[in-house]
């Protein structure tokens, strides 16, 4: 699904709001409402702030994991590591 398509749809309530930023943010969100034929430079900005919202996510996805691992004594670690060998020993040639 394009992308600014899936902006649009996921902002159907919108606020008008009003930032001031550097007239280099300016030029490039213009660039880049041009180069994704856009109908407007907050399509583009809306875009912008959902990635930026999504890799966010993934990252505060991921602490609880790091954590876990941090966390691991040498031993622990390599007893983790040696389950994650089996683990992929399992697979399929092809899929490795």
């Amino acid at each position: 699904m394009n992308l600014m398509l899936r902006a649009t749809q996921v902002a159907a309530h919108k606020d008008r709001k009003s930032y001031m930023i550097s007239r280099q943010s300016v030029e490039f969100l213009g660039l880049m409402r041009r180069k994704r034929k856009a109908r407007a430079v907050s399509a583009v900005l809306e875009e912008i702030l959902q990635a930026a919202r999504r890799e966010q996510e993934r990252a505060d996805a991921d602490l609880p994991v790091t954590a876990f691992y941090d966390s691991l004594s040498d031993d622990e670690a390599k007893e983790e590591a040696a389950w994650d060998q089996f683990a992929l020993d399992q697979l399929p040639q092809e899929i490795r």
